[in-house]
């Protein structure tokens, strides 16, 4: 890649720089979270967060915008309860509340998000510069989504249509110091006469991360590109959405055993690496029927991902297909009552198209129905609470390599009824008391049930039983929110007892010899079953000392053990994260909403570990400090010129290893005699944004 090619994204943005105030979606400066009076749709329908029994968490578009980051689960991973699996700077997976993985479930476009989110070495298939706002459901509390929606639900949303004869278009530009992260995106919605668009082109291109002690770690490069749109009708009857998108990611993988190559900040993709590509069609429709309406969603996938040891050599090649339909109806209120019910589920084919093999190619099939009822009591007591039942058949093929089976054919069905109900009390206009209790389930997945080979990237041999049932669990969340001109608090407890919790169990090693090469001894994981409790919670204390100074902290904690005994793994460590937020007061006309923030964010020391076979190792504290700055930029005339935005990540350069960092446990002897490579040094980044309204 050339370097015209690279600073292309940066010329392009100086084009857009005619605006007037921002219009629908575009962030504004003041980013101080605040306990207000918010909208969430992840329940049912749409419902106050002061009437939802189930912790939710609402990102803002500020929030999203200002703070820096490298791709959407970096983002949200501020929030209390939220952390991140990460592989370099470029693959993470979310962790809510200790769980990941299959137990997390992301919605995106409406749908949930299907693309092989059990690996650990690829991320979620999404464009965060699409994102528009993130709500986050804590635990088994949401009766929409079925199985996989154990420890809870990561609904991204796009931007909400524009007023009848609006448009809006906007450039945006992002560049980061340490990864030499350059990226772009461009964006025009609108509507007229009743039709809406929007559409969004997006690129992005890093080199290797440079870390402290380690110089440029190989394998952590990576570029995307994405595109989507939407086409539609909003009348008087409802709603029609057409949506498509693509998604291309190229991460590298890093691979290191016995030797050390440093890696560069050269943005050529080398091997090993591999090739992500997502598509995804969705019908999204809202009728409206009297005080009620129908809602209908109709979604297809194809997830591919393709590994590469080789510039031309493809490995592992795995492609799935995916048929989704959601429907479901809101009823009118009646007497005070609030009632909804519907169906979903999915169809799922899985095929193996390469020369290596991990999981077998399979079918599956899934549906679920549900209820939910609310009522609300002298304007202070509501009530929530619903039913629902899920049904789910796989079905495995088997295969033979070198004349040997590899994979036997076999079939499961896993049935389960979960439900929720909560009750939330306004003590006061301040004060509310919420209280909760869900139970969940979670079918094993294909990987879990089925696995029997090397897992690149991960460093070991992995195999699946067939035998493994469904996980069940039982989770009651307590939470009490305050909100005052001066003080605001939110404090959130949870107790998640879960029966036949599975994991990877080391078990010793295997012999294993790619085509024509002498046979090595690999670590050898098996996945297994035990029953398991997580105890935790999360709190947010918000002091607004003066009009524009305010002091934020966000504490969590999560505590994860087997019941026999051991601690479950890839538990993150307590978290504190301080902020100091001052929104400076100019009189000018053209710098408004200036403002800087300072925040120390502290992980302190996880000792609580799975020990056995090495599976993790402990992680000592550390503190990283990061600052941001950003404005909005008006002419005289009173147009927006841009939003900018300054951040340092990181600022100490401190040198340390995230516990749920993947990259904590490559060998690294040769260069640094001890194991692991640390994290990403300082990280000075610059995003503005040209918006333009007409």
């Amino acid at each position: 890649m050339t370097r015209i090619q690279l600073l292309f994204p940066l010329l392009l943005t100086s084009l857009c720089a005619q605006a007037r105030p921002s219009g629908p979606g575009v962030a504004e400066p003041d980013t101080c979270a605040h306990l207000s009076e918010v909208v969430v749709t992840g329940v049912t329908g749409s419902t106050r967060a002061r009437e939802s029994a189930a912790p939710i968490t609402v990102i803002s578009p500020a929030e999203l915008r200002t703070h820096q980051s490298v791709g959407i689960v970096d983002a949200i991973s501020r929030q209390p309860g939220v952390s991140q699996i990460t592989t370099g700077s470029g693959i993470s997976k979310p962790v809510i509340r200790g769980l990941g993985y299959n137990r997390v479930l992301v919605v995106n476009d409406g749908v949930r998000q299907e693309g092989q989110q059990w690996g650990d070495e690829h991320g979620i298939e999404a464009d965060g510069q699409a994102v528009h706002s993130v709500e986050i459901l804590k635990g088994p509390a949401s009766l929409m989504y079925g199985s996989d929606a154990m420890a809870g639900v990561i609904i991204l949303h796009d931007a909400p249509v524009m007023p009848e004869g609006r448009m809006h278009a906007e450039a945006a530009t992002d560049c980061q110091t340490n990864n030499g992260l350059l990226a772009y995106s461009l964006n025009f919605r609108g509507r007229r006469k009743g039709i809406v668009w929007n559409g969004r082109w997006s690129q992005k291109w890093a080199h290797d991360y440079k870390a402290p002690l380690d110089g440029y770690l190989p394998g952590t490069r990576f570029r995307d590109r994405a595109l989507s749109a939407m086409l539609g009708l909003n009348k008087e009857w409802g709603f029609s959405h057409l949506k498509f998108s693509y998604y291309h990611l190229t991460p590298g993988i890093t691979e290191i055993e016995d030797s050390y190559t440093p890696g560069s900040a050269s943005y050529t993709t080398l091997a090993p690496f591999q090739q992500v590509r997502h598509f995804k069609a969705v019908l999204d429709n809202s009728f409206t029927l009297g005080e009620g309406f129908l809602k209908l969603l109709l979604g297809y996938q194809q997830n591919r991902r393709q590994e590469y040891e080789e510039a031309q050599e493809c490995g592992l090649d795995f492609r799935l297909h995916t048929l989704s339909y959601d429907l479901r109806y809101v009823a009118p209120q009646s007497g005070g009552w609030k009632a909804n019910v519907g169906l979903g589920g999915m169809y799922q084919r899985s095929d193996n198209l390469g020369t290596e093999f991990l999981i077998p190619a399979y079918n599956l099939f899934d549906i679920g129905l549900f209820a939910t009822l609310s009522r609300s009591f002298f304007d202070r007591l509501h009530l929530s609470g619903g039913l629902r039942y899920d049904h789910r058949r796989l079905h495995s093929h088997s295969l033979a390599t070198d004349g040997q089976e590899r994979f036997n054919a076999f079939s499961r069905r896993f049935s389960a009824l979960s439900g929720s109900l909560g009750a939330i009390y306004n003590i006061s206009p301040s004060l509310d008391l919420k209280a909760n209790i869900a139970h969940g389930f979670r079918a094993p997945n294909i990987s879990e049930l089925a696995s029997n080979g090397p897992h690149e990237g991960t460093f070991r041999y992995e195999s699946g039983q067939q035998g493994l049932r469904a996980e069940h669990s039982w989770q009651f969340d307590l939470g009490l929110d305050y909100a005052s001109k001066h003080f605001s608090a939110a404090l959130s407890l949870f107790a998640n007892r879960i029966g036949h919790y599975i994991y990877l169990r080391r078990d010793g090693t295997v012999p294993y010899a790619e085509e024509g090469e002498d046979p090595v001894l690999m670590p050898h994981y098996r996945f297994t079953a035990a029953d398991a409790r997580i105890i935790g919670g999360e709190a947010r204390i918000i002091l607004h000392f003066l009009r524009h100074l305010h002091f934020e902290n966000n504490f969590s904690l999560s505590d994860a053990r087997l019941i026999g005994g051991g601690c479950l793994p890839f538990t993150p460590p307590a978290r504190w994260l301080a902020t100091l937020h001052y929104d400076i007061p100019l009189r000018s006309a053209t710098v408004r909403g200036l403002f800087a923030e300072v925040e120390a964010d502290t992980h302190f020391r996880q000792s609580h570990i799975m020990a056995e076979g090495d599976t993790e190792t402990p992680t000592p504290s550390y503190t990283l400090l990061n600052i941001s700055l950003g404005t909005d930029v008006f002419l005289r005339s009173g147009r927006k010129l841009l939003t900018v935005g300054l951040t340092a990540a990181n600022l100490t350069a401190k040198a340390y290893q995230a516990h749920l960092s993947r990259l904590k446990y490559a060998d690294t002897f040769a260069l640094t005699g001890r194991l692991g490579l640390n994290n990403m040094g300082r990280n000075i980044g610059l995003r503005l944004l040209f918006p333009l309204d007409f």
